[in-house]
């Protein structure tokens, strides 16, 4: 048999493998997201802050806001329970938050 044949079957069968665990590095676990996930919340991190920021009564300095697959978690500050309810409120609608933690403390 040819040596060179021989080389090009190898590559051709390994690609294949090569290419399956190249994806399972993008895969996402149970505490780790994948590639996409990780922009989906980045995403959905960038629109909850736009959202507070629009509420004058809070203030959005001392909201911390962190997504993981989906799930939005807040803590911080705010002057009373009402802004508490008011930015969890406001987490909640916007699109792709499935469940909002909430974990601001009162001033």
């Amino acid at each position: 048999m040819n040596p060179l044949l021989s080389r090009f079957k190898r590559f051709y069968v390994s690609l294949p493998v090569l290419l399956f665990v190249s994806l399972l590095g993008c895969a996402s676990g149970p505490k780790q997201e994948g590639t996409g996930e990780y922009i989906d919340d980045s995403v959905i991190t960038a629109k909850v802050k736009a959202a507070i920021l629009k509420e004058s009564s809070l203030n959005p300095a001392e909201i911390n806001v962190e997504t993981f697959k989906g799930i939005v978690q807040l803590s911080g500050f705010v002057r009373d329970p009402a802004d508490a309810s008011k930015a969890v409120a406001i987490a909640r609608n916007v699109n792709g938050v499935k469940s909002v933690k909430n974990d601001l403390r009162m001033k």
